[in-house]
């Protein structure tokens, strides 16, 4: 044990050595600059400049374009980069610029979410993210000196939006960017809705702090909501209705009255899609998303595959996906995942082999990049990297799972003339997301052990005989359920979860177990989420157009998971849970064909579900499974 410790201390002192090291040469050779760029319309951007003294070569420019501020402010204050992986675009030489997006922080203008992308733009005044990017870049080339003309850009979130907007600019100095878990659709798959069901915890958590206007440049955007518990699923159930949680929203916060007012797939939300940006695009793209990003783990698939078909022969168009929660693999670490090991530093390797050859490769002419494949995929479960030359792989097959009657699933379909399995679903008692209680929304729930879950008669739960051999899954997972319900709407949650082996006894946090073998998880039996998404049914035909359900009557919910990267080990068992409520981190449905956003605590009623399993009504879940 003391021998333990003293490794962790050693490690710990050399670790802080190096960081002194990096803090001090970064110091001694790089300068940094305040300035305001004007754009086309006459608004001013405030943009830091941190340039490299060495004035013997020329640099390439890597920027980061942000509403969550370029903190810190003050030519004589630095921004800690010694303590990122970052440090070494430093020493590489490049010039590292982060600018406030429009109306936010020390920039002019009016801030405006995921700002519209204008195809056409036809007079100064035809202004958005692209033509903001492109005016920056502009300024950039023509006015700091000893660059060498060649732009990168790079980000991660909402940074990730301003990316794909910053590609659609089109400058041509603009040689390389890397969207990150880039916001794409706020209605689909991103953040705030999940096919159509509000995400309300996350988004009120965000709101709260984030998006109030302001009329004149300031430092500080920080507010705080006065959270009466922190117990989030009691905050949000006592809270009740949407209704009643917009009353405790600010009246200077316009997205969240546009949240309410847009509760269907209308062109407003069509014209916020990021994908309208990706048409025709020049710069080289790498896009970077985690598997179990809690956030944005939709945007980085599914803009990908937009570049892929608007861009037919587009010679360097990239993804990477990694076993990581949001932002992870900016970090230092990415070892594990809450109580699941991937057996090795997957940031460091990402950050190492993909992302700084990438922008090297690119604005330095520098190294190589034929080890960067079309797709570089971790495979969780047999925790290796996997390179494609396509995404989904050209060598998966679509499999078919039917639920069977007595929580069997196999590849058989089921030939009873009437069976299914029922539940009721209370908006009163919603299924908790995880089993834990907490404040803030986890990002470790996207691997969570589901058998909390498991034991709640509000939750259907199929599972398949032991595996035989190893099942490897990659691709979107396609959830086709028969179904009828006692009510006008109702939601369903289908969750993809690996059931490990009874006998199996790794935990990833043994530095716990070092101390306390007590706090040593048990993975025997350990149901992991591997893919969790919930649908709001008045979809089932059309996001533009809801449609209620006739109750008793027998109808097809038919959705697709966002692609999954997993290795279901020999031994392991495949698991499907269904339920219609996931609180809070979805909002309740009252389970009546009326307006979400503006009915009242009475209307929250329960809901008889049944899943059909039989001859004619065979709900199934589709695998891509590589073979």
């Amino acid at each position: 044990m003391k021998k333990f410790f003293f490794l962790l201390f050693v490690l710990a002192s050399y670790a802080v050595r190096s960081q002194n090291i990096d803090s001090i040469w970064i110091i001694n050779n790089y300068i940094k600059k305040e300035i305001y760029i004007t754009m086309r319309d006459g608004v001013r951007l405030f943009t830091a400049v941190y340039m490299p003294s060495d004035t013997t070569e020329t640099h390439p420019i890597l920027i980061k374009r942000t509403p969550y501020s370029c903190q810190p402010y003050g030519e004589d204050t630095l921004k800690a980069y010694w303590n990122s992986y970052q440090k070494a675009y430093f020493r590489e030489g490049y010039i590292m610029v982060t600018q406030d997006v429009r109306g936010r922080y020390m920039s002019e203008g009016q801030f405006m979410d995921i700002r519209p992308f204008i195809a056409n733009k036809k007079t100064n005044s035809d202004i958005d993210e692209a033509s903001d990017t492109y005016d920056t870049i502009d300024w950039l080339v023509k006015n700091i000196a000893h660059n060498n003309g060649n732009v990168g850009v790079f980000g991660i979130s909402y940074p990730g939006f301003y990316s794909t907007m910053a590609a659609a600019s089109n400058h041509p100095a603009l040689k390389a960017v890397s969207p990150q878990a880039p916001v794409t659709n706020w209605f689909i798959g991103d953040d705030f809705h999940h096919n159509g069901a509000f995400f309300a915890m996350d988004g009120f958590d965000f709101y709260t702090s984030f998006g109030e206007q302001h009329h004149v440049p300031v430092k500080e955007d920080h507010k705080k909501f006065d959270y009466y518990t922190h117990d989030n699923y009691k905050f949000y159930l006592e809270t009740g209705t949407l209704k009643n949680l917009a009353k405790l929203m600010t009246d200077t916060i316009p997205f969240w009255k546009d949240l309410y007012a847009h509760a269907n797939y209308d062109d407003w939300w069509k014209a916020r899609d990021a994908r309208n940006a990706t048409k025709n695009l020049q710069p080289a793209m790498l896009w970077v998303g985690g598997l179990f990003d809690a956030e944005d783990c939709w945007g980085a698939w599914n803009s990908y595959k937009a570049v892929e078909q608007n861009n037919p022969g587009k010679s360097f168009n990239k993804i990477v996906e990694g076993p990581w929660y949001h932002g992870q693999w900016e970090s230092n670490d990415g070892h594990h995942l809450g109580n699941i090991n991937f057996e090795s530093n997957t940031a460091v390797w990402y950050q190492q082999n993909v992302e700084i050859p990438f922008f090297n490769y690119f604005l330095k002419h520098k190294g190589d990049i034929s080890q960067i494949a079309e797709a570089n995929i971790f495979i969780t479960g047999a925790n290796e990297w996997q390179k494609f030359g396509q995404w989904p792989p050209e060598n998966k097959t679509d499999e078919t799972l039917y639920l069977q009657p007595g929580g069997k699933l196999d590849g058989d379909k089921p030939s009873a003339a009437k069976s299914f399995s029922e539940y009721t679903s209370d908006p009163a008692k919603p299924v908790p997301y995880t089993e834990d209680v907490h404040f803030n929304r986890t990002r470790t729930y996207m691997t969570d052990d589901q058998r909390f879950a498991s034991r709640r008669p509000d939750v259907l739960i199929f599972q398949s005989d032991t595996l035989r051999k190893d099942v490897t899954v990659t691709g979107n997972v396609i959830a086709d359920l028969m179904t009828s319900i006692s009510t006008t709407d109702a939601d369903f949650v289908v969750k993809i979860i690996d059931v490990f082996p009874d006998y199996l006894s790794y935990n990833n946090v043994d530095i716990y177990a070092e101390k306390d073998p007590e706090l040593k998880y048990p993975m025997g039996g350990y149901q992991m989420l591997i893919r969790g998404e919930i649908f709001r049914g008045r979809y089932r035909n059309s996001y533009e157009n809801p449609a209620a359900f006739t109750p008793g009557k027998v109808e097809e919910v038919k959705f697709e998971l966002p692609s999954i990267a997993h290795c279901f080990k020999k031994g392991h068992r495949i698991m499907v849970q269904i339920q219609s409520t996931w609180f809070p981190l979805a909002d309740r449905n009252p389970q009546q064909f009326i307006d979400i956003y503006h009915c009242d605590d009475k209307h929250f009623i329960p809901s008889d579900i049944k899943i059909y399993h039989d001859a004619q009504y065979a709900s199934r879940i589709t695998l891509p499974v590589l073979k």
